[in-house]
C-alpha cells in the first residue's frame, strides 16, 4: 500500500460507508473521523457497519463547524493515526463523506508512486489568491475571530468593525508565511510527518486556532517549512460559485465528470445514486489514464455562474432584479421609440408598419391606456392595456413586452403627454433607438379648435416636460442610439433622417416603398407660435418657423410627396 486515506464525515454516513469501502478494495487504508454533532447512536451503528474491515479505523471526535479549528483539529489526529498505524503508507490524501472516486484506486495509486516526494496542495500567498469571498484576505491571519461567522454574525462582524478601529494586529510567528488554497490536500509522509511532529506545533497550533477558516490555511501555510517539491493544486475536483459555496454534483453531470479526468470529485449529493454506481461499482466506466485537468470543464462552471449571477438578457430574476445595473441587458431584444412622428406625418404608425414588417404600437404608455398595434386589449404574455395596470411598474411592463415578443421588433409612439417615469429606463438602456422631433406636440394643438388661452397653457406644460425628457436622453449615463431633431430642422429635409432611421430596424427592404409619410398640413403654423409668442409663451422647442413659410402645396391642394432614394 502507498496511499492512506483520512475522511471527515458529518452527514449521509451510507454513502461514506460505501466509499469507504470503495478504497479498502483498492488496497488503501481509511481513517474516518466523524463530527461530533452526529448522535452517538448513528455513530456507533455507522462504526459498527465497518467493523468488518480491518482497513478502517476511526479517529478522536471533534466538533467540526464551518470555517473553525475543529476541522484541522480532525485531520490532525486522523492523519497522526493512519501514520502510526499504516507504516506502508507513503501518501495521505484527505477527503469527505460527499466526496467520490471518480477512477480506480489503482490509477491514484500508480501516480502517486510515480511522484513519491511531491505533495499536491493548493499553497497560494493571500496577495495571489483571487477566491476569497468578503474579504478578511490578510486580516484573517492578524485579527481574532472567536466567534462563529455563520451562528453568529453579528458579534463576528462587530468584532472585525472594533479590531480594525483600534488597529489591533495579531503578531504572525516568525518564519511563517501565510499561505491559502483547497481544503483538501495530498502529502507526503515526509511532509505530514514533519508538520504533526513540529517542536513548535504548540505554538502554530494556538496561532491558527484563532486564524479564520484555518483548514484552508494550516496545512497550506506549514508546508511551505517542509516541503521539497508542492504542485500548488489539489487532486480533488472542487468548484466554488460566485459566492463561495461548492457546487453540488447530481446524476446529471455523470459526463461532465467523467470529461474531468480528476481522481476525486466533491460535493456529490447524498440521493446521486447514478453518480455512485457508475463511480464505484463499473470497473469498464473507467476513465483513460490522463493527467488530470478540471480545467477542461471549467467553461461550462463558468457559464452557470454567469446564468447565476446575470440570467438571460431582459428576463429579470430574484438574484438582480433588486439591484440597479445587475442586468444582463435591460431588455430582450431592440426596439424603436418614435417621439413626434405621429403628430407631424399622416397615418404614421400604418405606414411604419408597411415600411418595416414590424409590429407597430401607438402611444404604449399613454394616459387612457396602452394603445396595442391593431387595437388588441391583450397581447402576447397576457399583458393588458389597463393604465394602472402599466403604471403600476412601467419598466417591468416594458420588459415583459419585448421578452414576450422577443424575435420581433416592436415600435411604439412616445411624447409628453405619456408617462414620464419610462424615459430615463429606456435611455439608459443599449437595445432602444430613440427617436425625437422635439415640438411636434405642438402640431395637434395648432390643428385643434380650442380657446387660445387654454392652447396656451397646454402647450407651456407639454413644453416643460419634453424639456426634461431631452435633458434626460443627452445625460452622459445615456446607452440608447438616440437621434433628436427640432421640428424646424426635420420638415426641411425629412427624407434621410426617416431612410436612417429605417434601415436601422432592418426588418424589411425599401426597395419597393417610393414615398415617405405625408406630413400635416403646417400652412399657417408660424404664425401659431408667433400667437404663442404674442401671449407671453415662449415655444422653443419648435426650432426657427417664419411667420409665412413658403407653402409646399401643388396645385389641386395635393402635397408633393418626399420620394425616398434608392
Amino acid at each position: 500500500m502507498s496511499v492512506g486515506i483520512v475522511m471527515l464525515v458529518h452527514t449521509a454516513l451510507d454513502r461514506a460507508e460505501e466509499v469507504a469501502r470503495h478504497w479498502t478494495r483498492g488496497g488503501c487504508p481509511v481513517v474516518i473521523h466523524v463530527d461530533k454533532m452526529v448522535p452517538r447512536k448513528t455513530y456507533d451503528a455507522f462504526v459498527a457497519r465497518l467493523s468488518d474491515t480491518p482497513m478502517v479505523l476511526f479517529s478522536k471526535r471533534h466538533r467540526c463547524e464551518w470555517g473553525t479549528w475543529g476541522l484541522v483539529a480532525a485531520s490532525q489526529d486522523a492523519s497522526e493515526l493512519l501514520l502510526e498505524k499504516f507504516e506502508e503508507v507513503r501518501h495521505v490524501y484527505l477527503s469527505s463523506g460527499s466526496c467520490l472516486p471518480l477512477r480506480p484506486v489503482e490509477e491514484l495509486v500508480d501516480y502517486l508512486e510515480q511522484r513519491p516526494r511531491t505533495d499536491f496542495i493548493e499553497s497560494a500567498t493571500t496577495a495571489d489568491v483571487p477566491w476569497t469571498v468578503g474579504g478578511l484576505d490578510q486580516e484573517r491571519f492578524t485579527m481574532h475571530f472567536p466567534f462563529s461567522w455563520r451562528k453568529n454574525r453579528y458579534l463576528f462582524d462587530k468584532l472585525v468593525e472594533f479590531q480594525r478601529a483600534v488597529g489591533y494586529k495579531r503578531r504572525i510567528p516568525r518564519g511563517l508565511i501565510p499561505h491559502m488554497g483547497s481544503q483538501w490536500w495530498c502529502l507526503t509522509r515526509q511532509t505530514l510527518t514533519a508538520i504533526l511532529q513540529d517542536p513548535e506545533r504548540e505554538k502554530f497550533d494556538r496561532y491558527f486556532r484563532h486564524v479564520w477558516i484555518p483548514d484552508e490555511s494550516y496545512f497550506q501555510t506549514l508546508a511551505r517549512l517542509y516541503s521539497t517539491n508542492i504542485e500548488s493544486r489539489s487532486l480533488t475536483l472542487s468548484k466554488f460559485d460566485f459566492q463561495g459555496k461548492p457546487h453540488i454534483f447530481y446524476d446529471d453531470h455523470l459526463q461532465l465528470l467523467r470529461r474531468s479526468d480528476c481522481f476525486v470529485a466533491r460535493k456529490i449529493w447524498p440521493e446521486a445514486a447514478r453518480l455512485y454506481d457508475a463511480f464505484l461499482t463499473d470497473p469498464n466506466g473507467a476513465m483513460s489514464q490522463q493527467e488530470p485537468n478540471p480545467g477542461k470543464i471549467d467553461r461550462i462552471f463558468a457559464k452557470a455562474v454567469d446564468r447565476r449571477t446575470r440570467g438571460r438578457p431582459g428576463l429579470f430574476m430574484q438574484s438582480r432584479f433588486p439591484n440597479l445595473g445587475w442586468e444582463n441587458g435591460v431588455t430582450a431584444g431592440r426596439y424603436s421609440v418614435f417621439q413626434g412622428f405621429a403628430e407631424l406625418f399622416q397615418d404614421f404608425e400604418s405606414w411604419l408598419a408597411r415600411a418595416t414588417g414590424a409590429q407597430v404600437h401607438g402611444h404604449l404608455y399613454g394616459p387612457d391606456c396602452a394603445e396595442f398595434s391593431g387595437g388588441q386589449t391583450v397581447i402576447n404574455g397576457a399583458l393588458s392595456n389597463n393604465a394602472r395596470l402599466r403604471d403600476a411598474n412601467p419598466r417591468a411592463f416594458l420588459t415583459n413586452l419585448l421578452w414576450n415578443t422577443r424575435g420581433e421588433r416592436q415600435c411604439f409612439q412616445y411624447g409628453p403627454h405619456d408617462n414620464p417615469k419610462i424615459n430615463w429606463h429606456m435611455s439608459r438602456d443599449p437595445n432602444a433607438q430613440i427617436s425625437v422631433i422635439s415640438g411636434a406636440w405642438a402640431v395637434p394643438l395648432f390643428k385643434s379648435n380650442a380657446n387660445f388661452a387654454e392652447i396656451r397653457a397646454e402647450a407651456a406644460a407639454l413644453q416643460k416636460i419634453e424639456s426634461k425628457m431631452l435633458d434626460e436622453l443627452r445625460s452622459p449615463d445615456v446607452k440608447a442610439r438616440v437621434r433628436i431633431w427640432t421640428m424646424a430642422e426635420f420638415i426641411e429635409a425629412p427624407m434621410e433622417p426617416l431612410q436612417v432611421i429605417i434601415d436601422e430596424i432592418g426588418q424589411k427592404s425599401l426597395r419597393r416603398l417610393s414615398e415617405a409619410p405625408r406630413l400635416e398640413d403646417l400652412a399657417g403654423f408660424g404664425q401659431f407660435l408667433q400667437n404663442l409668442k404674442n401671449q407671453g409663451m415662449h415655444p422653443y422647442l419648435m426650432g426657427d418657423f417664419p411667420v409665412d413659410p413658403a407653402p409646399r402645396n401643388l396645385p389641386g391642394g395635393h402635397r408633393k410627396p418626399y420620394l425616398i432614394k434608392k
